[in-house]
């Protein structure tokens, strides 16, 4: 039996259900809710199915197929609902269907809002396509929301994120008062892009316009001068945390972790490391890569003893890249083996073409170029350049010209023309004194029109 929204006992059991929903934490319980929903008729209750829906897009309990599944049994759906099957699926970066289901929204009478246009742009960023970013840029002034704070903030996120700053600029310039969160997008914009040098003077007229930084500003400044190696700013910044009492936020903790580590401090990094009273896996792999980083290998690896054995965060791909570069940096090729080896079989951690690339830099510096080149040839991917010209190096290296051969044909199909390639593979010949295939490769390089680049250099901050 349907009840009536207009009797007196719906709105009772509506708030009974809703109490029952409150106390709903997995996917088991909605379940529950929602067969007894079916049973007692309330699946018309926009307001009490919509916490399922909700429920759904915001956790990783439930998926989105059991949100669908839900969503077409609702005869009318209102824009709430519409907004959050849109903000679900743009969670689980389904660009597609953001935009299948927002056409539909429009279909079916419904006007889109702020919140409809900023999970679309938020969409659009993730899509990586700044031809669809800037359709839903015009979408929003077609609907007279660009104007919008969150909405406008959500555009200059995007377009930090597909790498336009012109347009992100603009967009910021054109607020008559930016308030923080504006702030924050345009700085972060700029740390995304690399323009590190650029966020920090916009940090510092952020500052004279009389904005106070929170702790998103901070982690955001700390990125850049872990960039920059810009130690004196981020001691600084440190000195704000301190007086705010924000070392407990792990981000901020990790971020600081971060520049010191960048910045070649480590002792002062390990001490912020041993203070924090609860660490997550991004804490614990910051530590790892910053130890490794600065040749601290053996530190490194009882860092991820330390993890392992305690056991309050999980160790993740990135992990295990810190480890493999440890272990490749370090000389223990045993043990990188046996981490390789238990990636998979203990974690559940499927090795990238990073991890191969770690292994095999990790067998080439020992000479073991046989192994290193049986290792790429099983590997389930494609094979890049940069883990082919490392397997050339290591020919040179340890004079193995044979396969030395066999690599340089390989990067000729991966890519043809890189200068670096001739380079190792006449150095190979000249290890050996066979200067004919010297002058050969040489002179193979100058037939194809392939010159050096033009030489770098090195940049050092004077205190």
């Amino acid at each position: 039996m349907i009840p009536n929204p207009h009797g007196r006992s719906y709105s009772k059991k509506e708030q009974a259900l809703l109490s029952v929903f409150k106390k709903s934490c997995t996917k088991r319980d909605i379940e529950q809710l929602h067969a007894h929903l079916v049973q007692t008729g309330f699946t018309q209750s926009l307001f009490v199915v919509g916490k399922i829906i909700v429920f759904c897009a915001v956790s990783d309990e439930c998926s989105m197929d059991y949100a669908v599944s839900i969503f077409k049994t609702i005869e009318n759906p209102d824009g709430f609902l519409w907004n959050t099957m849109i903000r679900g699926f743009g969670r689980m970066n389904q660009v597609h269907q953001v935009f299948s289901y927002y056409k539909r929204m429009l279909d079916h009478g419904e006007i889109a809002d702020n919140f409809t246009l900023s999970f679309l742009i938020k969409s659009s960023a993730q899509s990586g396509s700044i031809l669809l970013g800037k359709q839903t840029h015009c979408n929003a002034v077609k609907h007279g929301l660009d104007g919008h704070v969150f909405v406008r903030n959500t555009l200059i996120h995007m377009y930090g994120m597909l790498n336009n700053l012109r347009i992100a600029c603009q967009l910021f310039d054109e607020m008559p008062n930016p308030n923080l969160v504006a702030w924050n997008t345009i700085i972060d914009s700029h740390v995304c892009c690399g323009k590190h040098q650029e966020a920090l003077e916009l940090f510092s007229q952020m500052l004279d316009a009389g904005i106070k930084p929170d702790d998103a500003t901070l982690v955001v400044i700390l990125s850049a001068c872990a960039a920059l190696g810009a130690l004196e700013l981020g001691r600084w910044v440190h000195s704000i945390v301190d007086q705010n009492c924000s070392m407990n936020d792990v981000s901020i903790a990790n971020s600081l972790i971060h520049m010191y580590a960048r910045c070649g401090e480590l002792e002062e990094a390990h001490e912020i490391f041993n203070r924090m009273k609860s660490k997550n896996t991004v804490t614990w792999n910051t530590m790892i890569l910053g130890l490794a980083a600065h040749g601290h290998f053996r530190e490194a690896l009882d860092v991820f003893s330390i993890m392992i054995n305690e056991k309050d965060a999980p160790p993740n791909d990135i992990t295990f890249l810190g480890v493999l570069s440890a272990c490749s940096h370090g000389g223990m090729i045993e043990k990188g083996r046996q981490y390789f080896d238990k990636m998979t079989k203990e974690y559940q951690t499927k090795p990238a073409i990073k991890h191969y690339g770690c292994m095999v830099d990790m067998l080439c510096r020992a000479g073991l170029v046989i192994e290193a080149y049986l290792l790429v040839q099983s590997m389930p991917m494609k094979c890049n350049a940069i883990i082919w010209r490392t397997l050339l190096g290591g020919c040179r290296i340890h004079g193995n010209v044979k396969l030395a051969e066999k690599v340089r044909m390989h990067l000729l199909e991966v890519e043809p023309d890189h200068s670096s390639d001739y380079v190792l593979l006449a150095n190979t010949y000249a290890s050996l004194e066979d200067w004919n295939q010297v002058s050969r490769v040489r002179r193979s390089m100058t037939a194809n029109g392939v010159q050096k680049p033009s030489p770098g250099n090195s940049f050092i901050g004077v205190p």
